[in-house]
């Protein structure tokens, strides 16, 4: 028998770790989360956490994002990484009913999805919370309660009236402000200006102008909480109106120092990316998705399988005690 040499010998042995049980080329994982638009802080903080997943799983992991909130867009950067063939996509939704024609596409192309601030999502493997939903929106209802006095008028701004997760929140802080504080109340129904600080300054400014009962607002989008200071501030009203809500601590430290924004009640995005990125690794790995199940730097989760969601509770409060000490 012929010996074989060294060589030959290494290059069989990276044939077969390449090649899997069906003769093909064994793909390279890779797992690409969508924001809901490129260049915004609080979604380039996503995008950290996803890459800093990548490096520590081993895996190629990035972000890519649209360049307006248009849902179409999304599903155009969909398509796109479909016809890539990627392994598994993660993604913030603008419109989760747009989008679900395009995430069955996915799924049926053997790609993992998995959805952020998009709880319910039909087609999605499994939607991931950092927080608790109930909890966040009771931890807004109290702090705003705190600094109001229990009483008077608020508003809420969102994202849009058709992300999924925000308008969750702004349901469950009416309902909980109704239970416990029932002298406080919507000045209007609910603005979608939260992922603009334009809008949401020329928002607060009229609404100052139209509503002297005005007393609070709270953000869900982390721009909204920049445009509602800075036009607190305008106005030098931020002993009047109590602005909250969802932000980067670096983007929002000068507004929270001079007291134009209330307080911050959010979370890390970058505990979101990260989640995100290494749920999709453990589910195209197979491994069990259940309670208990630790995230490193996010913690342990409650897994809802009927649901399929996985849900943390990391509330972050930005202070003017805490806003330079955080990331």
């Amino acid at each position: 028998m012929k010996k074989l040499s060294v060589k030959t010998l290494l290059a069989a042995s990276l044939f077969s770790m390449l090649v899997g049980s069906g003769g093909a080329l064994a793909q390279e994982v890779e797992v690409v989360n969508i924001s809901k638009i490129a260049g915004m802080p609080w979604f380039n903080r996503m995008g950290e956490g996803v890459e800093r997943a990548g490096k520590d799983l081993g895996i190629k992991a990035y972000q890519v994002g649209p360049s307006s909130t248009d849902a179409p867009q999304q599903v155009k950067i969909i398509e796109d990484l479909i016809a890539k063939k990627v392994s598994a996509i993660s993604i913030v939704p603008n419109d989760a009913d747009v989008l679900e024609p395009v995430f069955k596409k996915a799924r049926d192309a053997g790609i993992v999805v998995l959805t952020n601030e998009s709880p319910g999502q039909p087609s999605a493997n499994w939607d991931i919370e950092i927080i608790d939903n109930a909890k966040f929106a009771a931890d807004n209802v109290e702090e705003m309660a705190k600094a109001m006095g229990g009483k008077g008028g608020y508003v809420i701004y969102v994202g849009s009236l058709t992300v999924p997760q925000h308008n969750l929140w702004a349901d469950l802080f009416v309902k909980y402000q109704k239970e416990h504080y029932p002298d406080m109340f919507e000045v209007t129904s609910r603005m979608p200006v939260a992922e603009s600080i334009d809008d949401s300054r020329r928002t607060t400014l009229d609404l100052m102008k139209a509503h002297s009962d005005l007393k609070g607002i709270v953000a869900f989008g982390s721009q909204g909480p920049i445009g509602a200071g800075r036009a607190v501030k305008e106005k030098r009203a931020k002993n009047n109106v109590h602005v909250f809500g969802m932000m980067i601590p670096s983007q929002a430290a000068s507004l929270i120092k001079s007291g134009d924004i209330a307080m911050g009640v959010t979370y890390d995005p970058g505990s979101a990316g990260y989640a995100l990125t290494a749920v999709a690794d453990k589910v195209l790995k197979g491994e069990k998705i259940e309670t208990g199940m630790e995230i490193p730097g996010v913690g342990k989760a409650e897994v809802d399988q009927d649901k399929h969601l996985i849900q943390f509770h990391n509330v972050l409060r930005v202070t003017k005690d805490n806003v330079d000490s955080l990331y």
